[in-house]
């Protein structure tokens, strides 16, 4: 039975019992506490914990999970894996423990003709939790298992909680006797591999206090109201009804392994291959995983989730080139992984090329990794002879992008150790020197102790951003060079704390505010605003007139124009975002912004440039939104319920528990964002988008003007292209055959130019071939030439006799180029050495060919030359000096 179909049976199975079945969340974990989904009930957690309210009491679900705390025994036994599929049933406050026992021994003992699993009762197996005489009665008088196949065990393996305080519960396990050839008799607690595990039935009754691991914890009571969570392993439901050893052997992951092994020309499971073996299954699991992650919008990065795949991506090909293949091996992988899992999840195959261009792209970065990393790594292991040093891991890391883990495992099968907590010194060192250089460009070095001392003795600055332009306030502190002042007058620049303020603190990819402030004879200038620590607020301001000191009362005024204008580009930032996923797809997350009046940015993760017509749909579909003005709405509301709306956040950010959603057009846009933004799409005016590059490996920006400044970028492009029409003499229609035709005639005469400075090189290299000399066994030849020097001095060399010693000099107001045919690098000679020992170490090359700046007096270098020459003894590398 195919795993698609497997799943199609459980929630059948399901859905007639009454219960509401719930399509799998994506990988990417919506919990603060996770990574990934690592388990089938983590997306039911809210109802489970009693935070919110289920649609229906009973439902049930396939979801994707993703586990990578065993990353490396991956491959090394056949029971772990990255990627996996949990079947799962939920009662909350309906049925209990009777319900889901009857509910499970139902599918499973099913014949497959009426839609059950059709296993051999008489071959099952459960487990109870040590003092539950209910759960043991329920399976040997309901279900009439005997008593020989049940078993109590403690509380390590039949007592679940999550381990933290809160829910908790007995549960009941089920086994499958796979028969003699798989182990010893006597049961689960026998023999693990002969009796495989294949369900978790938890009964989820009491409330457990604060404890350590898996037993060190007080039950505090009953809950309010009992509720059941079970776990089926799609992939070991798989193996039992497929007949096969383990989960690399089941339909969704065996093509995959054996595609490898074809690939790279190895057997799996040969006499002997053990190795071998476990690189086979490695790129099996990992192929899947990163298919599953990039298809839910996780991409390639070095942080958090997208580090992660990165890592699985990695240690897929590296695996594969161990296996002897040094060709891209995922354009063959991947397309096997999306046919395998297609039938379950076919979204897959409809988003494909995206997926693949993400996999591909980092293969073929981390191919140049390797190549650049693997020689550096190499020589450090041969010099070293038991721990590799952090520096050295650092190096690899820094300058060649090695991951730590890579170094770690490599070292580790060359039975090396890795200074990992030195290399996550020096990694702690390096971050703490960018954050603190990143804050003093905008602090000044500032000792934030200062402003922690202040926000204890004065309190939070009343922020009043949302509410209006101007405020009356009281200067609480003036700072000049990070410390407290008394006064600070006209032409300083300084940092001053004010009791309220209207004004916008750069956050959110947003820009600060402009304005002024004013006070009985003061004038100051706003120049920027931030926070320096949370709930104070920092106006850094260039005194015009008069005095300033703490204890004044100012007008805090906000520069109207600079905000309305900063409102744009922050709501054309949200639409452009709409616009891009609407057109990409929900993986076109932005990863970064910055947005000030007139002009936006947005990144995201994406392979490749954008085509014109993809940036035209992308504006277009912006300009739409603005043009039928769709309404902007900001609302506050629990985390939770902004993220079950479906409210975007960026990964790495941090929110409180009540946030600010903004929503443009409704679900549209509906993002979780603390910047200012107009009341209509209208407001914003346009939107032109006037450049798309990349910035990093598989990440692009997009870059926008707004409001007003939309119609001047417009402007100035009707007006070039004014321009270009009338020096062309040609209607704006025909301007680009125009141009193409001129772009053409001039690589025409490009080609013509390089035709004759090739002839002209070549005339050149011809009479200096036939003026050279003989100097000693050296047949040396030399030229000066108003062009380029290497490729003459390389013509000359070519025209020399091959038999010979042969060298070529050549100066030219661009470089000075010394050349050594094969025979004169057969007798010691150095075209490197000489440029070295003649330009006293300024320039460089190789034995062949080097080069180095233009000398002041030519003839004097090369009267020099044919000294050294004279004495060729000299120019070899055993008799040097």
């Amino acid at each position: 039975m195919r795993t698609a179909e497997i799943k199609r049976r459980f929630l059948a199975h399901f859905e007639a019992a009454g219960h509401r079945i719930a399509p799998s969340a994506p990988l990417p974990a919506d919990d603060p506490t996770l990574l990934f989904v690592n388990a089938g009930m983590v997306p039911f957690k809210p109802y489970l914990l009693g935070l919110r309210t289920p649609p229906q009491p009973r439902m049930a679900s396939v979801q994707k999970c993703v586990r990578t705390l065993d990353i490396d025994e991956v491959g090394k036994t056949t029971r772990h894996g990255t990627f996996f599929q949990m079947n799962g049933n939920f009662s909350f406050g309906d049925y209990f423990k009777a319900e889901a026992v009857r509910l499970a021994w139902d599918l499973v003992v099913k014949p497959v003709a009426d839609g059950g699993y059709g296993l051999d009762a008489e071959r099952i197996w459960a487990t109870v939790y040590q003092d539950d005489d209910e759960a043991h009665e329920l399976w040997r008088t309901r279900i009439g298992l005997p008593e020989e196949r049940i078993v109590r065990r403690g509380k390590a393996d039949n007592f679940w909680s999550m381990g933290v305080p809160g829910p908790c519960g007995p549960c009941s396990e089920l086994y499958y006797d796979r028969g003699p050839e798989y182990g010893r008799e006597g049961g689960p607690e026998a023999d693990e591999d002969r009796y495989l595990e294949f369900w978790n039935l938890v009964f989820m009754q009491y409330e457990r206090g604060e404890g350590q691991g898996k037993q060190d914890y007080p039950i505090l009571g009953e809950l309010p109201s009992r509720n059941i969570d079970t776990g089926m392993g799609l992939e070991r439901m798989a193996v039992l009804l497929q007949g096969v050893d383990n989960l690399y052997e089941v339909d969704e992951t065996r093509p995959i392994l054996d595609a490898a092994a074809g690939l790279t020309g190895t057997t799996y499971a040969a006499p002997g291959g053990h190795a071998d073996d476990v690189r086979l299954r490695v790129v099996a699991d990992h192929v899947r995983t990163a298919l599953m992650l990039i298809g839910d919008g996780v991409t390639p990065s070095n942080e958090g989730r997208g580090y992660v795949l990165r890592r699985i991506l990695r240690r897929a090909v590296r695996s594969v080139r161990q296996l002897g293949y040094d060709e891209p091996a995922l354009p063959h992988l991947l397309p096997v992984a999306r046919d395998c899992m297609a039938p379950s999840y076919p979204e897959l195959a409809a988003d494909f090329d995206r997926i693949a261009s993400y996999a591909y792209g980092e293969e073929d970065a981390f191919r140049g990794t390797l190549r650049q990393g693997s020689a550096l790594l190499g020589r450090a292991l041969t010099g070293t002879s038991e721990r590799l040093p952090a520096g050295t891991a650092f190096q690899l890391h820094d300058t060649y992008g090695f991951p730590i883990d890579l170094t770690v495992e490599i070292a580790a099968e060359h039975g090396l150790d890795v200074d990992v907590d030195g290399f996550r010194r020096l990694m702690a060192e390096q971050r703490r020197k960018a954050r603190q250089d990143a804050q003093a460009k905008k602090t000044g070095h500032t000792d934030f102790a200062v402003y922690r001392s202040l926000l204890d003795s004065t309190g939070p600055t009343d922020w009043v951003a949302y509410d209006t332009l101007a405020t009356q306030a009281t200067v609480l502190a003036v700072l000049r060079d990070g410390r407290p002042v008394g006064s600070a007058t006209d032409g300083e620049i300084v940092t001053v704390v004010l009791g309220r303020t209207p004004f916008y603190a750069e956050s959110g990819g947003q820009d600060s505010d402009a304005g002024v402030l004013r006070g009985p004879g003061l004038s100051a200038d706003v120049l920027d605003v931030q926070r320096p620590v949370k709930g104070l607020i920092a106006h850094q301001v260039r005194i015009t007139g008069g005095e300033i000191a703490p204890g004044m009362r100012v007008e805090a005024e906000v520069d109207p124009q600079w905000r309305l204008g900063a409102r744009q580009a922050h709501s054309g930032t949200h639409i452009v975002h709409a616009a891009l996923r609407a057109a990409l797809g929900p993986g076109a997350l932005q990863s970064g912004s910055y947005n000030r009046p007139g002009y936006l940015r947005l990144d995201f993760p994406w392979q490749g440039a954008l085509s014109d017509s993809t940036r035209s749909e992308i504006e277009e579909m912006a300009n739409l939104a603005i043009r039928d003005d769709l309404p902007v709405v900001v609302r506050h509301m629990p985390l939770a319920q902004a993220r079950e709306l479906g409210a975007l956040a960026l990964f790495g950010e941090t929110y409180d528990d009540t946030v600010r959603v903004v929503e443009i057009g409704g679900a549209w846009s509906r993002e979780l964002c603390g910047g200012t933004h107009v009341e209509h799409a209208s407001q914003v005016g346009g939107i032109a988008i006037t450049g798309e590059s990349s910035v990093g490996s598989g990440q692009r920006r997009i870059e926008a003007a707004t409001g007003l400044e939309s119609f001047r970028y417009l402007a100035r492009e009707r007006d070039l292209v004014t321009q270009i029409a009338a020096q062309l003499n040609a209607p704006r229609a025909e301007l680009p055959d125009r141009v193409a035709g001129l772009v053409e005639r001039l690589k025409d005469a490009e080609r013509g130019t390089r035709l004759l400075l090739d002839r002209v090189a070549e005339a050149e290299a011809d009479t200096a071939a036939a003026q050279a000399t003989d100097i000693g066994t050296v047949h040396f030849a030399h030229a000066r030439t108003d062009g380029p020097p290497r490729r003459l001095a390389e013509l000359i060399t070519d025209r020399l006799p091959t038999a010979r010693p042969g060298i070529t000099a050549v100066a030219s107001p661009s470089g000075f180029v010394v050349a050594a045919n094969q025979a004169a690098q057969d007798d010691g000679l150095s075209a490197a050495d000489l440029v070295q020992r003649l330009l006293d170490g300024r320039g460089g090359g190789n034995a062949r060919l080097a080069q180095g700046s233009p000398p002041a007096d030519p003839l004097a270098v090369l009267d020099l030359l044919g000294r050294v020459l004279a004495g060729a003894p000299m120019g070899r590398r055993d008799r040097r000096d």
